[in-house]
């Protein structure tokens, strides 16, 4: 078998990679539309290559998930105008909190997070579904520009960190964050989450490669299908607007918290 990467004490067999194409590019569809990809990507490395240490198949996630989040951001940002000085303050916040959260990753284990984890997002999924108009138009609020930096440094911090230390569902919470903060739609926040997760994405991804724990010949095999499925599913929440953003979420939040629930109590 041609080896495509080491593999702690082995070879990562190409064979393995080239069947994780396609759970990379479903991943990027999920994260082009609403964020979460990571839920399908993350175990679906681990089942296949279980001989890997836990940090590389995360920093190697993280080198594979910002080729397609880059993608869609490019593609949504060709076709919608972001709040640039809040998600642009929000980025810049999250990529220094994301190294950190990687920073201290292996140290904290991910049962301490996951209970509150799940309640958020049980509490989004509650909300969206008894609001059933939230989030379907671009009603826009004006913050006066202190109340809307420090909302901007708080989003940002919080939510980069938590990309750093577990990393599952960011996307799904930068729309929810932007959609209550600015009252925008779910397109549009889901646009300017894409340029947040970039920031998240690559500010873990420096601690990763810094590292040593990212296999760059599987991640280039994987950003084949990530790449493709974040252009087609940007382009398909652009086509088909707010209303099919809205349910994928819901879907997301479903699934999401079935995958949390299974690592806490499995």
């Amino acid at each position: 078998m041609i080896g495509c990467a080491d593999e702690a004490g082995g070879v990562v067999r190409a064979l393995e990679a080239v069947e994780l194409i396609p759970v990379a590019a479903a991943a990027g569809w999920i994260d082009a539309v609403v964020g979460g990809g990571g839920l399908l990507q993350l175990p679906a490395m681990l089942v296949a290559f279980p001989g890997l240490p836990t940090a590389t198949v995360l920093g190697t996630n993280k080198a594979v998930a910002i080729t397609g989040t880059g993608t869609a951001c490019a593609t949504y940002l060709r076709r919608t105008t972001p709040d640039w000085p809040f998600t642009g303050l929000a980025a810049a916040v999250a990529l220094p909190a994301a190294v950190a959260g990687a920073l201290v990753a292996s140290r904290l284990p991910g049962a301490v997070f996951r209970p509150l984890i799940m309640v958020a997002l049980l509490a989004v999924g509650l909300f969206v579904t008894l609001r059933p108009d939230f989030g379907r138009t671009h009603e826009p609020v004006r913050l006066d520009r202190r109340r809307a930096n420090l909302l901007a440094v708080l989003s940002g911090g919080g939510i980069g960190f938590y990309d750093g230390v577990i990393g599952s569902g960011t996307g799904t919470f930068l729309i929810i964050i932007f959609l209550l903060v600015l009252r925008t739609d779910f397109l549009r926040g889901s646009a300017m989450a894409k340029v947040g997760n970039v920031s998240t994405n690559f500010g873990a991804l420096v601690v990763f490669v810094v590292e040593g724990h990212v296999m760059w010949p599987l991640a280039a095999c994987m950003a084949v299908g990530n790449v493709t499925g974040g252009t087609v599913g940007a382009r398909m929440a652009l086509r088909r607007g707010a209303s099919f953003v809205r349910y994928a979420l819901l879907v997301v939040v479903v699934a999401l918290v079935a995958k949390l629930a299974y690592d806490q109590w499995a």
